[in-house]
């Protein structure tokens, strides 16, 4: 399938840093005073770091989707310098693409008397502790509140443990609005998933025991998000690319969060695969009123 990926006209490029908070996934950076797309993996072709260069640096261009080679991207990030794949190998890292990350690093390590860099520079950078998620932020790399991170569940409690205030969430990847969620994470690998809308989880009082348990997830609004389009073509890619076994679609009884089912609808029938797809239907108070595979 046709995928849109960021590219950057370096000779147009001042470095100004416009376009970095524009970019949710933080697959853009300002490195050695140009913008670089360290990630291509993490790149969700959404666009929106364009309206944010005042140069006229960076534009969408339209390529063929192949499987995500780390070899292949290290590759072409390598003649950008030492201080591009640093930052490369650290997204990898922060974003938990640890197999990713090991993949280059022994790339490197083959091909040591090729590069144009000291290797070791790069072994010592990436043995440095990792600093806080704010401090990130403050150095320019992407909204910390979008940084992708698997979440652990506790350990089922056993029968004789004494009960805990509140439920448990079942929530196992973070973040989950569909405009921040990357198709391409092995977050999503293999998984059955939710697509639900913004208000289902509120109405629904045991929505994360009956819906989301051992599921990832993605919520969205068909009424009030911009750019929805995007959607289909993220569905379109967990559905090829991830591989997700199911999708599960919870909308509310209202009548525009159809839209939401109708989204999902078109990313099933323009998949190369077919899986199953379910809608659940929640009334106000929480009900289940409709539950069926369509």
């Amino acid at each position: 399938m046709l995928r849109e990926v960021v590219n950057i006209n370096e000779e147009l490029c001042d470095g100004c840093g416009e376009c970095v908070p524009g970019c949710h996934e933080g697959a853009l950076q300002i490195i050695d005073g140009k913008a670089r797309l360290i990630s291509d993996l993490l790149c969700d072709g959404l666009g929106a770091c364009i309206g944010h260069c005042p140069q006229g640096a960076i534009t969408m261009e339209k390529r063929e989707a192949e499987p995500y080679d780390e070899i292949k991207v290290i590759d072409l990030i390598i003649p950008k310098g030492k201080n591009t794949v640093i930052a490369h190998l650290k997204h990898l890292r922060d974003h938990n693409e640890t197999a990713f990350m090991k993949q280059a690093m022994t790339h490197m390590q083959l091909h040591r008397s090729e590069l144009p860099f000291n290797l070791d520079d790069v072994i010592r950078e990436m043995h440095r502790p990792k600093i806080g998620v704010m401090q990130q932020a403050h150095g320019g790399g992407g909204c910390p509140g979008s940084a992708e991170r698997p979440i652990k569940q506790p350990a089922a409690p056993s029968p004789t443990a004494m009960p805990t205030q509140g439920s448990v969430s079942e929530l196992r990847q973070w973040p989950v609005q569909m405009h921040l969620i990357n198709p391409a994470s092995s977050i999503f690998t293999g998984t059955d998933m939710v697509l639900a809308a913004d208000c289902a989880g509120f109405a629904m009082g045991d929505f994360h025991n009956r819906i989301l348990k051992g599921k990832t997830v993605g919520i969205a609004c068909p009424k009030l998000d911009q750019g929805t389009e995007t959607y289909i073509q993220k569905l379109q890619r967990l559905i090829n690319e991830a591989k997700i076994n199911t999708l599960t679609v919870v909308i509310m009884e209202v009548p525009c969060c159809s839209g939401l089912l109708q989204m999902a609808k078109m990313a099933v029938a323009q998949s190369s695969r077919k899986i199953p797809l379910k809608m659940m239907k929640i009334s106000v108070e929480g009900e289940v009123l409709q539950e069926e595979w369509v």
